[in-house]
Parts: C-alpha cells; sequence; structure tokens
C-alpha cells in the first residue's frame, strides 16, 4: 500500500498527472516557482524518491531523465481510501461514517460509482420480491 504523499510530492505529482506525459525536472521546477521558490535539486530529489517508491518510472533523455506517472491519482486515492477503511476494526462503522461526512453531490457520485461497478440490472434484480421461483409460483 502506497504512503500518503507529503506537501512536496503531491504538488509534483499533481502536476505529473495533470500533464500526462514524461516531464523532466525543469518543466516541473518552472511550474512550481509559479507558487512558491523552490532549487532545482529539491524537485530533482522529490523526483527520484518518488521513483524510488514506484510512483513514477523514468527514462533517460541525454544527462536528464523525464518521469511519467505509474498509475493515475484515481487509483492513488482508491489506494488510500482501501488502505484507511482496512485498518479500521469495524470497517461498516468507518463507511458510516465517512459516508456521513459527503456531500450530496459526492454522495451521488458514489450512488453512480456503485451502479458501474454493479454492472447492468435486470428488472429482477430491482424487483426481487416479483420474480416468480424455478417453478412458475
Amino acid at each position: 500500500m502506497p504512503r500518503p504523499l507529503g506537501e512536496l510530492e503531491d504538488a509534483v505529482m499533481t502536476r505529473v498527472w495533470k500533464w500526462n506525459r514524461p516531464v523532466t525536472v525543469r518543466e516541473v521546477l518552472e511550474d512550481l516557482r509559479q507558487e512558491r521558490s523552490i532549487a532545482y535539486t529539491t524537485v530533482m530529489t522529490v523526483l527520484d524518491n518518488l521513483h524510488q517508491k514506484g510512483w513514477v518510472r523514468r527514462e533517460a533523455e541525454g544527462r536528464a531523465y523525464r518521469y511519467e506517472a505509474v498509475s493515475t491519482r484515481a487509483a492513488y486515492a482508491a489506494a488510500l481510501m482501501n488502505d484507511a477503511w482496512s485498518q479500521s476494526d469495524n470497517p461498516a462503522a468507518a463507511l458510516v461514517a465517512f459516508f456521513g461526512m459527503m456531500s450530496d453531490e459526492q454522495r451521488q457520485s458514489l450512488r453512480d460509482a456503485v451502479r458501474i461497478v454493479q454492472g447492468p440490472q435486470t428488472p429482477e434484480d430491482e424487483n426481487p420480491g416479483s420474480a416468480q421461483d424455478a417453478q412458475g409460483r
């Protein structure tokens, strides 16, 4: 299970995920510098650490590397949620508490996601009490 990303790691990964292509340290640095003062070596170290942790893969390009995300931000968020849920001594209560924190829009997104995972429903699935048994009763 992946550890949660630190603040700077998240800022770097946000760019890698957003751009959805191999990136250089220089590109990430220039974008980060719009928000904060940061050194080239700091960004290089963060990307190297992310590579060692398995978050990005890299390919040599001259004397530098291009870095690319190994998975999506959605997969990262799902892994964090799964890890938090699996650490609970009462997973059902943890889910109830989590759902209670959600906005109406988030709950609707959850319902939509459950429908996608469940797949197409048959009329009998939607109304199980009306289905006849194998002998027509």
